[in-house]
């Protein structure tokens, strides 16, 4: 169009004359027209020329101007296109930015942009630093999310694919989104306490049962037992109810493992104590033996209750129960032992249903569990012992009136050694003994009236006679009161002949007027003494010399180390009767020992010291 305006008005040479020469373009066109005219170009071909340039550079111009104009418009939309970008951030994050106002006719597009473009770029790194903080909150969340969930999502590395809601990212969304993280951090921390008290209590009684521990746990849930990380382990409400379900199920098979390696171990025990076996032997079952004496809480060493343990208990029950059969007697027959030896250092007579021959008899006839036999011994033993406290007192009492009764044996024999004064080593000693013993056998009485009272007050309290050797006690006793209140009168009866004896001997002095020589003296006294007077009122010949003033004290009432000629006596004296001893068999001879005793008593015998 352009080109045909400039067509239709032409140039003549008045409007190429106008042109100014000062430009550029002037004296270029004034160089020009000199080559043409040196060439010797036509005016009309001038001006033809000269059309076709202004036409060319009429061209070259509006490409310039359409150029600028697009340029324009391409600054406009982008300036555009960032102000609703600009408001878009600004809605979008939330910050109070100012509104963005320029005046088109006072600033040009460039600035325009060059204003706008250092805020939106501060705008879009806001975006972009706070998608990131949503990104790793909402991941957490997600990923807490999972762990408390049912489902069992993995990610691939770690990383969560999100649906960023880009339109509000907002500080008050964000902070929203970080409380919600907290609270379920709070719930996955509970639940992780939870699961690690769960988890390590299944690993305590999985190491007391001798189970594994891994397959127990990845039963319930694997990854409760593929790494140690807090982030992969499951503590959904469907894992913390398979470990709650889990740990009783251990419990019960616990109480119940407990329960019947107890009664092994009691068995156990009891076949220890039979078979009396040593420390070392049960040094092996050390560890399960506890086990009878703890409760179900205090049992946690490893692989107390395993099968295996309980297994090879079983096994050490049945080895010791076969040995137990060839034992048993050996070991009854023992208790037995056991129970006379107590029995015997207390004068109590052993139950006879138990003695050795019956035992051996019931045993190999197999009528009676030895068990029971044992247990019956053991009953009788604790029994024995528990009698054997309270005859302490009373056998005390007995033992010192059998010792005060053996010095009256030893005072007798004394007295009746002819050189018990004649000088010699020991002679002092005896002297002194004698004395004692003088003394002792003058509390005897009392002692024996104490020892009856004390007796009977036993007898009172547990209304049961006193058994010494399976006679009564106090019938001894007053057996024992009987004899020496015989022989007291039978003293007094030889004292009676001895002065009757002196008035003969006076009478036939006075009569012959000559006194015996003191060999015919004793030899008649010797005589005498063995002839009783005619009329049989003669010498009361004390007891035999086994129920004698010297030996009244039976042996089964006296320590063991003294004298054995006791025995006898008391063996029959086990038969006690109540009738009175017949002093009249007695023999001359033990009188003469009698009266050896009684003269070392009298005022002038020289062991009375004063």
């Amino acid at each position: 169009m352009g080109e045909m305006a400039l067509a239709g008005y032409g140039m003549d040479k008045a409007v190429r004359g106008s042109v100014s020469f000062e430009t550029p373009c002037g004296r270029l066109l004034c160089e020009l027209e000199q080559i043409w005219t040196e060439i010797g170009e036509r005016e009309e071909d001038k001006d033809r020329m000269f059309l076709e340039l202004e036409t060319e550079c009429m061209r070259v111009y509006r490409r310039k101007v359409d150029a600028a104009n697009a340029e324009r418009s391409q600054l406009r939309q982008s300036l555009m296109a960032k102000e609703a970008e600009l408001k878009v951030l600004v809605a979008s994050i939330g910050e109070n930015t100012p509104n963005f106002k320029v005046d088109q006719k006072q600033t040009s597009l460039k600035d325009q942009l060059s204003t706008v473009t250092p805020l939106l770029e501060d705008l879009r790194a806001k975006k972009e630093e706070r998608i990131k903080q949503f990104s790793i909150v909402q991941s957490h969340i997600k990923k807490i999310k999972v762990q408390i969930s049912d489902y069992s999502n993995q990610y691939d590395n770690g990383s969560v694919n999100h649906s960023n809601d880009d339109h509000d990212l907002s500080t008050r969304r964000l902070a929203d989104l970080q409380i919600e993280l907290r609270t379920l951090q709070k719930e996955k921390s509970d639940r992780l306490q939870k699961v690690f008290i769960y988890v390590d209590e299944v690993h305590c009684l999985c190491s007391v049962l001798g189970m594994d521990f891994a397959t127990t746990v990845k039963d319930v849930h694997p990854s409760l037992h593929e790494t140690n990380s807090e982030n992969s382990t499951n503590i959904s409400d469907s894992t913390l109810e398979g470990l709650t379900q889990t740990i009783l199920k251990l419990k019960a098979e616990k109480r119940t493992r407990v329960s019947k390696l107890q009664k092994i171990v009691e068995k156990l025990q009891k076949l220890w104590n039979l078979m009396e076996s040593t420390e070392q032997e049960r040094r092996h079952f050390g560890q399960v033996a506890a086990v009878l004496g703890s409760t179900e809480e205090e049992i946690t060493s490893p692989s107390i209750l395993s099968l295996e343990t309980i297994q090879e208990t079983e096994e050490e029950v049945e080895r010791l129960t076969k040995q137990k059969a060839s034992r048993m007697k050996e070991l009854v027959l023992k208790k037995r032992i056991e129970l006379e030896d107590i029995c015997q250092n207390v004068h109590m007579l052993p139950d006879m249903s138990t003695a050795p021959e019956k035992i051996t008899a019931l045993i190999d006839s197999g009528l009676v569990d030895p068990c029971e036999l044992l247990s019956s011994i053991e009953t009788q033993i604790a029994k024995a012992k528990e009698e054997s406290l309270t005859r302490k007192d009373i056998m005390e009492k007995v033992d010192r009136w059998l010792s005060a009764c053996d010095e009256e044996t030893w005072l007798e024999e004394y007295n009746q050694d002819s050189s018990r004064y004649s000088a010699g080593k020991g002679t002092h000693i005896n002297l002194k003994r004698a004395e004692k013993a003088r003394i002792l056998v003058q509390k005897i009485p009392t002692m024996m009236d104490n020892l009856i009272a004390k007796t009977f007050a036993w007898e009172d309290e547990r209304n049961i006679p006193f058994l010494y050797d399976g006679a009564r006690l106090v019938a001894i006793l007053e057996e024992q009161k009987l004899r020496r209140a015989q022989k007291e009168e039978d003293k007094r009866r030889y004292r009676d002949q001895k002065k009757l004896q002196n008035l003969l001997l006076k009478e036939k002095e006075l009569i012959f007027g000559s006194k015996p020589s003191p060999k015919k003296s004793i030899s008649h006294r010797r005589t005498s003494s063995h002839h009783p007077s005619g009329n049989g009122a003669g010498f009361m010949t004390p007891a035999p010399r086994r129920v004698s003033a010297g030996s009244a004290t039976p042996e089964l009432l006296t320590p063991r180390s003294y004298s054995g000629r006791y025995n006898s006596y008391f063996k029959e004296n086990s038969r006690l009767t109540a009738a009175p001893l017949n002093f009249s068999t007695v023999s001359k001879e033990d009188s003469m020992s009698s009266f050896a005793s009684i003269s070392g008593s009298e005022p002038d015998s020289p062991l009375l010291l004063h």
